[in-house]
């Protein structure tokens, strides 16, 4: 899949016949559907390539260029991520998810002024949608608290049967410290949407009024409905370590862990459960294991960071610049297998064919998802 992505790349710095009309979205189509399963599989490397590659094959397509911003925005890289979500919403104006998470991502970056005027902008062009007052949430959320929420009031008022308005009431009222009338509102987002996070939320609430068996019992359904649900496991690992049950405890982080063993806070998580289990050698383990996988973090979110710069300076035409790039996120992170995969790109645009054909070899020596050019190239 990921050579359909960029064969048109090849053949337009090489002199081949271009390509028949609509192959390039019908390659682009492809790398996403890949993209999408390679995400389910916790592959989010590889998930981000084939998407990158996706969105410059086919930059019109919004719903590329939105989950291209998803997986920045889940990475940390969020000017790149804002970028994205403005492509999605140029490509399609309507398109109220991509506008719900540019909002996010504005104010994730310390921009909630420009998230509530974006926002603003979309609740005035329809007034009476309550998905766009939705939104208007989102944005004040970080900015004004009781604003929010009586945004959100609104959004019930309208659609009583909301999930999501009710979810993020409740995160809202937990913020405030109101924490009977956050269960109640997470409660009702259960009821009529028994989604993962909601119940999540829940699970947290009741921890945190102290009712810890039913925090169990609700997280325990939330990772039964969805065994693949890391966070979910997480969060009953910490509430079964309050509750004094370590051996539960460190099988429920464990799974966290074997579900993303990147995350760097389960693992911490797990130190912490076997410490106080008496297992001081497992603790140690686990506590380095933390340190290790933080670090990586780090540098992860850097060399991603770097990669985004260059696959905008590549999408710019200038290949020169984005190699140096690519190159720079490889001296900070060099296992990041997409910097050396885009790293190929650019050296195709230079004409550099055997170096372009090395940097696809290393790309897929460390993710195999990450398939070079069938010809090399």
């Amino acid at each position: 899949m990921v050579a359909a992505a960029i064969v048109v790349v090849a053949m337009a710095s090489t002199g081949a016949p271009a390509p028949l009309p609509g192959q390039d979205a019908r390659q682009a189509r492809a790398a996403y559907e890949r993209a999408i399963a390679l995400e389910a599989d916790g592959n989010d490397a590889a998930a981000l390539s084939l998407l990158w590659s996706a969105a410059g094959a086919s930059p019109g397509d919004a719903d590329i260029q939105n989950r291209l911003g998803e997986a920045l925005d889940r990475l940390g890289a969020l000017d790149a991520a804002v970028d994205a979500f403005r492509h999605a919403l140029a490509a399609r104006p309507g398109f109220g998810r991509a506008m719900n998470n540019l909002v996010v991502a504005l104010a994730k970056a310390g921009r909630a002024e420009a998230a509530v005027a974006e926002a603003r902008a979309w609740v005035t062009a329809a007034p009476g949608d309550p998905e766009r007052l939705f939104t208007l949430a989102m944005a004040q959320a970080d900015q004004d608290v009781d604003a929010a929420m009586g945004t959100l009031r609104q959004v019930i008022g309208r659609r009583p049967d909301h999930a999501l308005a009710h979810y993020n009431l409740a995160l809202l009222l937990k913020r405030i410290d109101r924490v009977d009338d956050a269960i109640a509102e997470a409660e009702r987002a259960v009821a009529l949407e028994p989604r993962p996070e909601a119940r999540l939320a829940l699970g947290t609430l009741h921890a945190q009024r102290g009712d810890l068996d039913r925090a169990v019992a609700v997280l325990d359904a939330a990772v039964s409905d969805q065994p693949r649900y890391a966070e979910g496991w997480l969060q009953l690992g910490s509430v079964l370590k309050a509750r004094g049950d370590f051996a539960r405890a460190a099988s429920a982080l464990r799974r966290a862990i074997a579900l993303r063993p990147g995350a760097w806070g389960a693992h911490a998580a797990l130190a912490s459960v076997l410490a106080r289990a008496g297992d001081g050698a497992g603790a140690r383990r686990a506590s380095a294991d933390a340190e290790r996988r933080r670090d990586e973090e780090r540098r992860g979110r850097e060399a991603v960071v770097a990669t985004a710069v260059g696959i905008a300076r590549l999408d710019a035409g200038d290949a020169r610049v984005a190699s140096e790039r690519f190159r720079a996120a490889i001296a900070i992170e060099a296992t990041y297998a997409p910097a050396h995969y885009h790293l190929g790109r650019a050296l195709q645009r230079l004409g550099r064919i055997d170096d372009a054909r090395a940097a696809f070899a290393a790309a897929q020596r460390l993710n195999p998802s990450l398939v070079p050019p069938p010809d090399g190239r």
